[in-house]
């Protein structure tokens, strides 16, 4: 038996949407502009900013950016050819290989963080009290719990 969302799961699963897709696409919109990348671009160099060594097997660089094998390999392509990102096979495993952030990687994140944080900030926390910020904590946190298990 199907279980049908209710008017009030209805509502909120159309505004969790809307409001996920329309804070997407103004950090993205953002860090076009200001950065010259696209949102995917700045989370794989922050994913391996803050890694040891600045290094990542690229099977686990996906899962971390939240993209597909393929789409993280269009997008090292890119950073590869920016001087952002550099790939070499992995040594413990030769069907494998790891992305490195490069200095002047690590300089692109620095220099993106702030307009980044900033358009976070103005779309999505300035909009919340703190006790919806702790609600919006708990809500992802039991959806994540719920996916990633």
């Amino acid at each position: 038996m199907t279980r049908w969302l209710d008017d009030d799961e209805q509502r909120a699963w159309r505004n969790f949407l809307a409001a996920t897709q329309l804070v997407n696409e103004a950090l993205d919109r953002q860090l076009q502009r200001e950065a010259g990348m696209p949102h995917t671009y700045y989370m794989i160099l922050v994913a391996l900013s803050e890694t040891p060594g600045r290094s990542m097997r690229m099977s686990d660089l996906a899962v971390r950016a939240q993209c597909s094998q393929s789409r993280l390999s269009h997008a090292v392509n890119r950073l590869e050819e920016r001087g952002w990102v550099e790939r070499a096979p992995c040594s413990s495993d030769r069907r494998g290989f790891v992305a490195h952030l490069t200095d002047e990687g690590f300089a692109a994140l620095e220099a993106a963080a702030p307009g980044h944080v900033e358009e976070v900030r103005r779309s999505l926390f300035d909009a919340l009290t703190p006790a919806q910020v702790r609600s919006l904590d708990e809500i992802c946190t039991a959806v994540r719990n719920t996916l990633e298990s």
